[in-house]
């Protein structure tokens, strides 16, 4: 079983110090795949005139854009970071950051592609344009604050997740979450990037995770472990249907899915297909024609 972290009652639009170094302002976005909310961040000292770094604006909304104003007050926004291009994260990116006069810093956006993720809501912002491109390993530092970029791909292409070096914490975006497991769905999801993600994110040994939505994971070892050990344990399942004869993911998800709501089986079949495109380059399936959502799936 996987410790989910319950959601702590929380207002819409209010800025809440949830550390020393932190601010918290939860959109009112509500939703299957954003729980509560989109929580954007605001990094740095609370007192006037200090430069504070702005994580993962959210969605194109007038009260949401008006609350972040308001959190900000008077002190200097001196970056903006997006953790992922998918809508609920990085729309009112440009829209805040014109209002502020700072730069926006993401990995590059992973094109013009028809992700899959569009079906569950998670669609890319094609719009979107950082104005400086991360990726992986650069240190942004503020007043009172160290933030270094880390690639976490898996989730989406362009994920990426951020240390705050001072509390040891990691704003995982959707790479890890407390109320959920991440969607991965192909094309732009990768599973077996996830789990190469994963496997870095437990190796740092971080005391804090600050996903973007729901509650922060103040143990991440049990919960990081157990992520871990569910991706693996459903690769297991799904190579024991195949050997059970199924061959279509539409005849595996009933089957491994049967005690989860049929509205979620769509998001389910995404990451039956992500774990089978896993096991086809590891040479263990072979899809005929090809690795589609809807080939024809065996053991090799």
């Amino acid at each position: 079983m996987i410790p989910f972290v319950p959601m702590p009652p929380f207002e819409y639009g209010r800025a809440d110090a949830v550390s020393p170094l932190i601010q918290r302002v939860i959109a009112n976005n509500p939703g299957p795949f954003t729980f509560t909310g989109t929580g954007t961040y605001i990094v740095g000292r609370s007192e006037a005139g200090a430069g504070v770094a702005v994580i993962d604006p959210g969605p194109l909304d007038d009260a949401h854009l008006a609350a972040l104003r308001a959190a900000v007050a008077d002190r200097r926004v001196t970056h903006v970071l997006v953790t992922h291009t998918h809508r609920d994260h990085a729309p009112l990116a440009r829209p805040f950051a014109e209002v502020v006069g700072a730069p926006i810093l993401a990995a590059r956006p992973p094109g013009r592609t028809v992700h899959a993720s569009a079906m569950l809501d998670e669609d890319d912002d094609e719009a979107f344009a950082p104005d400086v491109l991360l990726a992986g390993g650069e240190v942004i530092a503020g007043d009172g604050w160290t933030l270094e970029a880390m690639a976490t791909p898996g989730h989406a292409s362009n994920h990426m997740a951020f240390v705050l070096r001072e509390e040891n914490a990691l704003f995982s975006g959707d790479h890890v979450m407390g109320w959920s497991t991440s969607v991965v769905a192909p094309p732009d999801g990768d599973m077996a990037a996830y789990m190469d993600s994963l496997d870095r994110v437990i190796a740092r040994g971080f005391d804090t995770l600050w996903p973007t939505h729901g509650a922060p994971v103040t143990e991440p070892e049990p919960l990081l472990a157990a992520c871990r050990a569910h991706r693996l344990a459903r690769e297991a399942q799904i190579v024991e249907r195949l050997t059970a004869g199924n061959r279509r993911i539409s005849d595996i998800v009933p089957d491994l899915y049967a005690a989860v709501d049929a509205r979620l089986w769509p998001a389910a079949s995404l990451s039956v297909w992500a774990h089978l495109i896993a096991l086809e380059a590891a040479g263990r399936v072979r899809a005929r024609p090809g690795p589609a959502i809807d080939a024809d799936w065996t053991l090799t």
